[in-house]
């Protein structure tokens, strides 16, 4: 049996390991047991982000110190996925998974939180944001559905990926080799690649019919989209990270997640949709003490394509001085932060194919 446990910690900075080295130090944290990080950092969130490099370097080297190895081998088997942006009220945090093998046997058969993480190949710069990054991640993801017990694909409720991106330096070696880019702008390419990444996962799970996507669908056809996948993209790496979260009958984690899609950016009703579908069972809003039954909460922003949100214009996409996705986040964590009382939510931009256009995935982390 798995037994996968979830230690939310507050960050003074991106390189603070502070709370995570109380952890370790105090026994509750195995270091050994460390299998993904997963941050909200307070850099731009956009291609210079500085913050999420920084901040995977420090645990990294942390981890690597505490067991006494190298940063490779660390890399081997942690995941590090940092998401960069934490306007208005949202508060720099990281979630830390461990995981161990259990003895404890249980006579009720109930599904609890269960987590695999895995990795892609490496991706040259002229295959981000294309068919073959979709590919690669949809064996990928395969592969942690069958590791991680789950037997149904209903049971998957989130699944985090970190992508590429392109920067001046990897589109002038393509060009060098011949090779043609997706696009010549390094912001624009990260949507492309959170747009692949997450269509690889609804190929996965068979939400969206394989010959469907294409590279002329991607960033196209919005009617394409998957209700589990969240991915972010940055400069600090080539291939994807990928945390799967889901339920499991051989998982004995204190833990249950489940999930929604919200519609828009103020879609308070499937915030709590998913506060039920994770077993919280609420009428109306959370109580005090169903709040802190709530471990943490999940979500993608984004602007919505048409400019408007319930038919009212507003100027996300028309700001000059504030990127589109920096303000959708903000957004976003006001409206979650205002259900669960408590700003510490993971809220990542830029939801292409997560979710209808101008919505997102949302999942919720409930103790059981």
């Amino acid at each position: 049996m798995n037994d996968v446990r979830i230690y939310k910690i507050a960050m003074s900075s991106p390189d603070d390991m502070s709370e995570l080295d109380k952890l370790i130090k105090s026994g509750e944290i195995q270091a050994e047991e460390v299998v993904a990080v997963l941050a909200k950092t307070e850099g731009n969130g956009c291609v210079n982000d500085f913050t999420r490099g920084f901040s995977t370097f420090a645990f990294k080297h942390y981890l690597a110190a505490k067991l006494n190895v190298t940063t490779e081998k660390i890399e081997e088997k942690v995941a590090f996925v940092m998401s960069g942006g934490t306007e208005g009220v949202m508060t720099p945090h990281a979630m830390i998974f461990t995981k161990k093998q259990s003895s404890e046997l249980t006579s009720i058969v109930e599904k609890a939180l269960t987590a695999e993480i895995g990795f892609t190949r490496d991706f040259l710069p002229e295959e981000i944001g294309t068919r073959i990054m979709v590919d690669e991640v949809k064996k990928t993801v395969r592969q942690l559905i069958e590791l991680s017990g789950i037997t149904g694909k209903e049971d998957v409720h989130f699944v985090q990926i970190k992508c590429p991106l392109l920067t001046s330096d990897r589109i002038e070696e393509a060009k060098r080799r011949g090779q043609k880019v997706i696009v010549d702008d390094t912001y624009k390419s990260m949507g492309y690649s959170r747009g692949a990444s997450a269509l690889g996962v609804a190929v996965a799970l068979g939400e969206v019919a394989d010959d469907a996507v294409t590279d002329e669908a991607i960033l196209s056809d919005w009617s394409l989209f998957s209700s589990v996948a969240s991915t972010s993209a940055g400069v600090e790496l080539m291939n994807c990270e990928i945390i799967l979260m889901g339920n499991s009958v051989h998982s004995v984690s204190p833990y249950r997640i489940g999930h929604s899609v919200m519609q828009d950016a103020i879609d308070i009703d499937s915030v709590l949709q998913a506060i039920k579908d994770g077993g919280l069972d609420i009428q109306g809003l959370p109580s005090c003490a169903d709040q802190k039954r709530i471990v943490n909460v999940l979500a993608k922003a984004e602007a919505s394509p048409d400019g408007k949100v319930r038919e009212r214009r507003n100027t996300m996409l028309t700001d000059s001085d504030i990127n589109h996705t920096r303000q959708a986040r903000a957004v976003v964590n006001g409206v979650i932060a205002s259900v669960v009382g408590d700003p510490m939510v993971y809220v990542s931009g830029g939801a292409e194919h997560q979710g209808p256009a101008g919505g997102g995935p949302i999942a919720v982390i409930i103790e059981r």
